[in-house]
């Protein structure tokens, strides 16, 4: 068993990658401004991230909680462009994720998978995307001050290993999180393909990217990689093929797709880190 600190513990995706860890055997530090009513009361430390000695003193031991974590999943974050101001959200994410970073490498850590997301793809694709499906082959294109902070820690994760050569950080660049309740209004976007058209129609179950980040940590590798992590369909009912013929005419298809295969690909989640989505809105409504 691992002891795995998670920021954002009590956030949409937290609460299910807390869960999902201690159902395989890891003991959890959640680490966040306010807890989660569900998760064990001894597992919890209030932490402000964007004070570096605070995350410092998170990971390395808190008295009466933990001794130390082998590993980190950081997840906090203002987590959309548009929901406070442009540089209230870079004041906050920016830092908080270098003080993760730093803070994990002062205190030995070597396993660190962090949220970064989908928006780097080039979302909301105001600008068609160079092909589809995206994939992580092409250089991120951010849109948003909130994509802009997710590139940086890209790179930031890139000189980390450089300083640091047997740590790892995995970033897995999430698709819209989705509870089981938030699929009764899936079928109401058949209406108007234009409505989910920002993202190709792609989300992740909860459960499914709590799957990712376990995999991703139990991963055995060194250095800086990133993996588009969305469910294997979209939230429509109609055929990808059309929807991307309809919306996006002059955008270059690079294979046959699937009936409602995701056009945010996620071959390289399956190839490498062994990623299979188990949940799909369609199972629910």
């Amino acid at each position: 068993m691992t002891t795995v600190a998670v920021t954002g513990s009590s956030g949409k995706l937290g609460r299910h990658v807390v869960r999902d860890l201690q159902e395989h055997g890891h003991q959890v530090v959640a680490l966040d401004r306010v807890p989660d009513p569900g998760s064990p009361a001894g597992a919890f430390v209030r932490v402000d991230l964007t004070d570096y000695g605070q995350v410092v003193e998170a990971l390395a031991g808190v008295d009466d909680r933990h001794d130390g974590v082998d590993a980190v999943v950081h997840l906090a974050a203002i987590p959309a462009p548009g929901l406070t101001t442009n540089s209230a959200t870079f004041a906050n994410n920016a830092p908080s994720t270098y003080n993760v970073f730093a803070a994990a490498r002062a205190a030995g850590v070597r396993n660190v998978v962090w949220a970064s997301s989908e928006t780097v793809l080039g979302l909301p694709f105001d600008t068609p995307p160079p092909y589809i499906p995206v994939d992580e082959e092409y250089t991120p294109r951010p849109e948003s001050t909130y994509s802009l902070v997710k590139t940086l820690e890209e790179e930031m994760a890139r000189q980390f290993c450089r300083w640091v050569p047997d740590l790892k950080m995995i970033g897995l660049r999430f698709s819209n999180v989705m509870d089981v309740a938030d699929y009764a209004g899936f079928p109401a976007f058949d209406a108007d393909p234009q409505l989910r058209r920002w993202n190709l129609w792609g989300y992740i179950d909860g459960r499914d990217g709590a799957q990712a980040v376990r995999r991703a940590l139990e991963h055995e590798t060194t250095g800086a990689d990133v993996f588009i992590i969305a469910n294997g369909d979209t939230v429509m009912s109609r055929r990808s093929a059309d929807l991307a013929a309809e919306v996006y005419p002059g955008v270059h298809v690079t294979r046959e797709l699937g009936e409602h295969e995701t056009m945010l690909s996620i071959d390289k989640a399956r190839r490498v880190l062994g990623y299979a989505p188990q949940h799909s809105w369609r199972h629910e409504v």
